[in-house]
């Protein structure tokens, strides 16, 4: 209850990014010095991985991997970090993130802000050789440069994937971001089955994801399902941020996170889950014990927050572990 009565207000009285990079600064530094958790709530094996419980922590907030011990300290039982780039790239002007408290939502349109594939690569590596290492899965999110013509997605996936692949639990491979130019035309089928089997040629036994959007076509994603099934892709993560902004009065361009996207989100995770058995990571609009339920009764394996952490804070995590 403190952070929804005193430390939300406080940060809510900050710029949606000031207070992004003020949270995860004192995580950062908080991070080594917070009690870790060992504790299996409820055990969940997918992916290849055995869970503590069914809820991670969503690619975005962590996207330089600067603060993993604090995650496994709140109580989740994975991060996904990133979105991790080939290069390193400021992100869109801000202001780029906005927040809708009525609705329950965030808008962002960062576009892949990040410190590139080589320096978060040789970060992790240091924090593993100082035995600064999670206890639990860790995730690494990996995008499109954005100055990398859609010709040249392959080449930039592949060099980001070699830079980071040695410190992932499992890969994520982002092509559903609406925030950069021409990312979404990855989920189309050529594409898609060009990407994955490029990165399929070098993954060994590394569980690989597909991360898609939520405005998708049934029979656009029957034919994702398709050729994620042909290239025996991992899992998949149902969803990423969507563009359908119909529940916000006063909009900004963006993705919109949060409460407006539960209904969307859960319907592709139950499209996907009566097409397929691969594993389905469910992600969007969960705030409490019912939208997580939700979320596992149309056939997630595993949850993922985001905007609901930010609202709710680590109370939500517990609500949702014991699902």
């Amino acid at each position: 209850m403190m952070y929804e009565r005193l430390l939300r207000p406080l940060l809510f009285a900050l710029d949606p990014e000031t207070a992004h990079h003020f949270a995860l600064a004192f995580l950062r530094a908080a991070g080594p010095f917070l009690p870790k958790t060992t504790d299996t709530i409820s055990p969940v094996s997918a992916l290849g991985l055995t869970f503590r419980h069914r809820v991670g922590l969503a690619a975005g907030l962590d996207k330089n991997g600067v603060a993993l011990s604090a995650w496994e300290a709140l109580g989740f039982s994975f991060v996904e970090i990133g979105t991790v780039t080939a290069q390193a790239q400021p992100g869109n002007p801000r202001p780029r993130i906005f927040r809708y408290p009525n609705e329950r939502a965030l808008i962002n349109r960062l576009g892949f802000n990040n410190d590139g594939a080589e320096v978060v690569a040789n970060r992790l590596a240091e924090l593993r050789d100082r035995g600064g290492w999670p206890g639990i899965p860790v995730g690494i999110n990996i995008g499109k440069s954005r100055v990398t013509p859609i010709e040249r997605a392959v080449e930039d996936y592949l060099f980001s994937f070699r830079k980071v692949r040695t410190h992932a639990d499992y890969v994520a491979l982002n092509v559903s971001s609406p925030n950069t130019p021409g990312l979404r035309e990855l989920q189309g089928g050529q594409h898609l089955d060009e990407l994955l089997r490029a990165i399929n040629a070098e993954r060994g036994d590394l569980p690989l994801l597909v991360k898609i959007a939520p405005d998708l076509e049934p029979a656009t994603l029957d034919e994702i399902v398709s050729v994620c099934e042909a290239n025996n892709i991992s899992g998949i993560i149902a969803t990423n941020t969507t563009l359908d902004h119909s529940a916000i009065a006063h909009d900004e361009e963006g993705g919109l996170s949060g409460a407006p996207l539960q209904r969307k989100s859960t319907a592709i995770v139950r499209q996907i889950a009566n097409k397929t058995k691969i594993p389905i990571i469910g992600c969007g609009g969960i705030f409490d014990t019912a939208s997580g339920r939700e979320k596992i009764a149309a056939g997630a394996n595993l949850l993922q927050i985001y905007t609901g952490f930010i609202y709710r804070g680590p109370k939500l995590i517990r609500e949702l572990a014991t699902l």
